[in-house]
């Protein structure tokens, strides 16, 4: 077993949890000394952490705490505003690490076929998320003059979409939404919010939490039809085997049993209902068509051959997130995600293991699992990183001098910012929120946010 007579210097691409854990995980190995460059996109780091949970979840935004953490450590640097593939190569990128992991994550819609789904009035929740999220790369206004709208997809993502249209601008401008934002939302004129999903509640995917806190909105009456609170053998073996399950079907059969609630908004969830056609006159969306399901008695559904039309103006798909390749990285454009066997970048073939390159989170696995399951997809990663470190089997790059890829980056003109920087940025957004009364108020002009963060403090 040979160790590397000299610390290890590891690039990490995109810095959301994925990349942060990752990068924990590795300046904090007791086999290697590891130094750590954590390249991000955009001027700001924790990707949807800060950019694809809903403003009016700030418990779950709590998470960014414990990220602030782990970017404290000496041993990581923060090279944010810099595009892998633009301002620099992957080949490059190798020389001048021992190793590469990707984290780039998932921030485009999958794609729904199903006839007039490109219709106007027909959205990707990915694009809406990033919109009322204040993220500076979507639209800074959104057309929500619908009052009927369908959400196709019954996870977290179409519950936020889903609450987020059925409340009013009023109730989400305490959080840290941008000015933009509150505009677009405060001409929403949605009274009724129809969210479909093709099985039963014993096979949805929300969680109990995010479920239960729909109720919370007094602008928002929760309707679930009796008719759809339904099981067979294996939705009631799924309900056992899973205690987060079970409480999603026992919320679900309240909301179905209760006298509704007096409130101006409806957001019903309809089960058993498959979305099969966008309806749509002179292009835009008039009404979405679905088809009633039933258990199969295996945990599945099958068709029924009844449909109904719901008169709706505009559609969301949240049928789940996918992953962009990596300009100069093998992909695997059927699954969405870079090949691997767990950690190592495999060839396009899927074969032969690419000397130093790895990948961690949903460009490795797909955009399923929750935070539990990316720390331990990092630690996979990190370990078989290490374990090749410790037995010499990655490659000493050209350059060594740390400050080689910052030089590199100046000469090219790359306003890259830093943690130092974000601590800026933060600073200017907690004080435009603090005068109006908010925690936080987000900037989402890409240059503003560069300006802030690169901005050096005038001593006097």
């Amino acid at each position: 077993m040979t160790t590397p007579p000299r610390p290890l210097r590891v690039a990490v691409i995109g810095a959301g949890p994925a990349g942060i854990y990752a990068s924990d995980l590795l300046i904090r190995n007791e086999e290697v000394e590891v130094f750590v460059d954590l390249f991000e996109q955009m001027p700001a780091p924790f990707g949807l952490i800060r950019y694809g949970v809903a403003p009016d979840h700030p418990r779950i935004k709590g998470i960014v705490k414990s990220l602030h953490n782990v970017l404290d450590k000496p041993h990581l640097r923060l090279l944010g505003n810099v595009t892998v593939g633009r301002d620099v190569t992957v080949e490059e990128l190798r020389e001048y690490y021992d190793a590469v992991v990707f984290s780039t994550g998932a921030v485009a819609d999958r794609e729904l076929n199903i006839p007039g789904i490109d219709a106007s009035g027909s959205y990707g929740a990915a694009d809406f998320v990033g919109f009322y999220d204040g993220n500076p790369r979507f639209e800074r206004s959104w057309d929500l003059s619908a009052r009927s709208v369908a959400v196709i997809g019954v996870g977290n993502v179409g519950l936020d979409v889903a609450r987020i249209l059925a409340k009013t601008g009023d109730e989400l401008r305490v959080t840290e939404i941008p000015d933009n934002v509150y505009e677009s939302l405060s001409r929403n004129r949605a009274t009724e919010v129809h969210v479909f999903g093709r099985r039963g509640p014993a096979q949805v995917k929300f969680t109990p939490q995010e479920l239960k806190e729909l109720d919370h909105s007094p602008t928002i009456n929760v309707v679930v039809d009796p008719a759809d609170i339904d099981y067979d053998a294996a939705s009631e073996e799924a309900r056992r085997a899973s205690k987060s399950q079970d409480l999603v079907c026992q919320i679900l059969e309240q909301y179905a049993i209760r006298e509704a609630k007096e409130a101006p908004h409806t957001l019903q969830i309809h089960l058993f209902e498959n979305p099969v056609e966008v309806l749509h006159r002179d292009g835009s969306v008039v009404g979405l068509r679905t088809e009633r399901t039933e258990l199969d008695g295996r945990g599945g559904v099958r068709s029924t051959g009844k449909f109904t039309d719901w008169p709706v103006q505009a559609v969301y798909r949240a049928v789940g997130y996918r992953s962009d390749a990596v300009a100069g990285v093998p992909f695997d454009f059927e699954r969405n995600v870079i090949p691997n066997d767990g950690g190592h970048v495999l060839d396009n073939a899927g074969v032969e293991r690419i000397p130093g390159l790895y990948a961690t989170g949903w460009i490795k696995r797909g955009p399923v699992g929750l935070i539990g399951n990316t720390k331990s997809d990092a630690k996979e990663t990190t370990d078989m990183l290490i374990s090749d470190a410790v037995n010499g089997a990655l490659e000493v790059p050209t350059f060594t001098d740390p400050e080689a890829i910052t030089e590199l980056l100046d000469a090219r003109g790359v306003p890259f910012t830093t943690w130092e920087g974000w601590h800026r940025l933060d600073s200017a957004e907690r004080a435009l929120g603090e005068a109006e009364g908010r925690e936080r108020k987000k900037i989402v002009d890409w240059e503003e946010m560069v300006r802030h963060a690169r901005e050096v403090p005038v001593c006097i």
